[in-house]
């Protein structure tokens, strides 16, 4: 014989009616605590279950869960309310609650809106919130090898994100430019191959725009930086010679420029994911996407406040006159030549491509000359046989640790 099966609306029901038969056998004296041992219940439960029973009319059905939802909620988000913040949402799918919400209370100054938690709620409620996977936390960095960006223009982060091939089959690198301080997109350009000409022609409309940073800081690829003498390539020599210090990360660490990083992972999400049909377009998108990021995102860096109210141009214009580099009064100087090479005591010494046509300065020191372009060691030679330059065996990340706290402008 098979098991009874009891669901909880045919045990409420047994229990009323058990106590209803109780009750007028008894004429109204029944032992309800005894009863409720019996149904395995609380007397409270028992009590409510009587209670609501009799009040109506002994239906039964009035034993059915109720919603614990109160019959009003003054604090309950209002449904016009509701509506424009899903809208703004859908207009821009890949911003956070707290950007949504500082971008909507910019644009309705007199309306007021909901916390930023209850924002969230509301996308989670009607799916629009996909949540990432949380990251492990990491030790903090002991000690940052770069100095702090404190004003505009101080510190400009420039690196190519990862290239994208668009609709028509061009694969090409987005070349972006930031900010530091500011968090401000100076540029955001596609280059079909990454070479010193292709970014000294972008940063040429950028420093004629916005004037010079103090330092650009790089990662160790090129054509920022080479395995050459000083890891110097034809662009960072430029640099120098406008008086733009350098500063690159350390060989495998990102995070050294964390901003460029995730400014890397917004751009992919909002203008790169999937690329446009073609070239132009995929152009265009990053355009609308650099406007839209300087003039109307808040920043949760910048207090909710958007780039462009913080970010001011250089005091240091453009196009100014390229700095010349003079030796030691006890030195000497020596031009490189159209194969990189220059010439001292009778021999000719390769020194850099990336230096074809500038000036190096040789000083003497303990049996060999050092020889530097500006603030950066290029490498010693030997004097009593000059045949040869040995690059200095520093890492390339640290080969301008000292030229950062060097005065020469």
């Amino acid at each position: 014989m098979p098991w009874k099966q009891a669901d909880v609306m045919s045990e409420r029901a047994r229990f009323v009616l058990e106590w209803e038969r109780r009750w007028k056998e008894g004429h109204g004296r029944i032992d309800v605590a005894e009863l409720c041992r019996r149904f395995g219940i609380s007397r409270q439960t028992g009590y409510v279950w009587i209670r609501r029973y009799r009040d109506a009319g002994h239906d039964v059905r009035a034993l059915e869960d109720r919603s614990s939802r109160p019959l009003s909620s003054p604090t309950t988000t209002s449904a016009a309310m509701v509506e424009i913040i899903l809208a703004a949402r859908r207009d821009r799918p890949r911003w956070g609650p707290r950007t949504l919400l500082a971008w909507l209370r910019d644009r309705h100054p007199s309306r007021e809106f909901p916390s930023a938690s209850t924002v969230r709620r509301i996308l989670e409620r009607h799916g629009l919130v996909s949540h990432r996977r949380r990251r492990r936390r990491r030790a903090p960095i002991a000690a940052a090898p770069f100095s702090e960006a404190k004003g505009p223009n101080s510190v400009w982060c420039i690196d190519f994100k990862g290239a994208i091939t668009t609709g028509d089959g061009v694969r090409c690198g987005p070349l972006t430019v930031l900010d530091a301080f500011s968090r401000y997109c100076i540029r955001c350009e596609l280059l079909g191959q990454p070479t010193s000409e292709a970014v000294m022609h972008v940063l040429d409309g950028a420093f004629r725009q916005y004037g010079l940073p103090a330092t650009i800081r790089s990662d160790n690829g090129p054509p920022f930086a080479s395995t050459g003498a000083g890891g110097l390539t034809r662009l960072s020599a430029w640099f120098l010679r406008l008086g733009i210090r350098l500063e690159r990360i350390r060989p495998g660490r990102p995070y050294e420029n964390g901003r460029q990083e995730r400014f890397h992972r917004t751009l992919e999400a909002e203008a790169a994911s999937p690329p446009c049909a073609t070239w132009q377009a995929q152009r265009r998108a990053f355009y609308l996407f650099r406007v839209a990021y300087n003039e109307e995102r808040p920043h949760q860096a910048l207090g909710m406040k958007v780039p462009a109210s913080v970010y001011v141009p250089s005091t240091r214009r453009y196009p100014r006159p390229l700095l010349t580099f003079a030796p030691a009064w006890f030195g000497r100087e020596c031009r490189v030549d159209a194969q990189g090479c220059i010439k001292l005591d009778g021999n000719r010494i390769l020194i850099s491509h990336a230096l074809v046509g500038e000036y190096v300065q040789l000083e003497p020191d303990d049996g060999q000359w050092v020889v530097q372009f500006g603030p950066v060691l290029l490498g010693t030679v030997d004097a009593r046989a000059p045949t040869q330059l040995k690059l200095r065996s520093k890492p390339r990340g640290d080969n301008f640790s000292e030229a950062s706290g060097t005065s020469w402008t």
